[in-house]
């Protein structure tokens, strides 16, 4: 005899993920130190990188670090969104506390999932107005389209990782962890200038980084020459979200 799922119940569930998405943004929206550096630090860096030693106007560099730092503030909203707190609300006791109530058991990973993501699309956003205001970069109505969603859903690799590092990590450990990950993969992937300005050995140790390949598809995306197929870079990051995805939920199945 078959079953069916009543559509309340569904509707139910969303409106829990919804409110918890809710919850949590305003948690973080409590934290400067999360914030500031977040949405503030891709513009900033662009400015400086892309607009003004990169020539007013010119076209080329803001062009290339429009998607680059677009990579760089995903990178950010996903490790530190996830990382951080995660290694925190560990600690405290909230996943045992959570199996006590009645929510849904995915609604914190759903909740954290859906703000970084919409804190990548922020960044991606004011970079997309700094470059075309500032830097004279012009895309086909298209290619924003695409770049906006490469640099949203680009989120999701480095949500996996902080995952992972905020399963595994003490809450005072998590954010050197984090910087220490963070910061040389963003420069070794390119992402603050291109790895051709580098001695050869980094081009050929960048295909490491999950952020290099994500790179790769967002600079294909605004014109720039394309080194492999796409395809391969998508397979090397979900490769990467779903190793780290699969230890992390394991990590945090024990702990709990």
């Amino acid at each position: 005899m078959g079953t069916t799922i009543d559509p309340g119940a569904r509707v139910a569930l969303w409106r829990c993920h919804l409110l918890e998405t809710r919850c949590e943004l305003l948690r973080l929206l409590r934290e400067p130190m999360y914030i500031i550096p977040t949405l503030l630090f891709p513009a900033l860096f662009y400015v400086m990188f892309g607009l003004l030693l990169g020539g007013r106007g010119s076209g080329e560099a803001a062009r290339y670090l429009l998607a680059t730092y677009g990579v760089f503030g995903a990178m950010g909203a996903g490790l530190f969104g996830f990382s951080v707190t995660l290694a925190i609300d560990r600690e405290r006791g909230f996943f045992a506390l959570r199996r006590a109530l009645p929510a849904p058991s995915s609604g914190w990973l759903v909740a954290r999932l859906l703000i970084a993501m919409l804190f990548a699309l922020a960044i991606a956003l004011e970079l997309a107005l700094l470059a075309t205001v500032f830097g004279g970069v012009s895309l086909a109505a298209g290619q924003w389209a695409l770049l906006w969603t490469v640099t949203v859903l680009g989120a999701l690799p480095f949500c996996a990782i902080g995952l992972l590092l905020g399963s595994v990590a003490s809450a005072n450990a998590a954010p050197a962890w984090v910087n220490l990950l963070f910061l040389p993969m963003a420069f070794l992937s390119g992402l603050w200038l291109p790895l051709a300005m580098l001695p050869d050995v980094f081009a050929r140790l960048a295909p490491l980084w999950p952020a290099w390949h994500l790179a790769q598809i967002a600079l294909g995306v605004t014109g720039q020459p394309a080194t492999t197929s796409p395809w391969l870079h998508l397979l090397v990051l979900a490769v990467v979200t779903v190793a780290c995805c699969v230890l992390a939920l394991r990590r945090l199945a024990r702990a709990v």
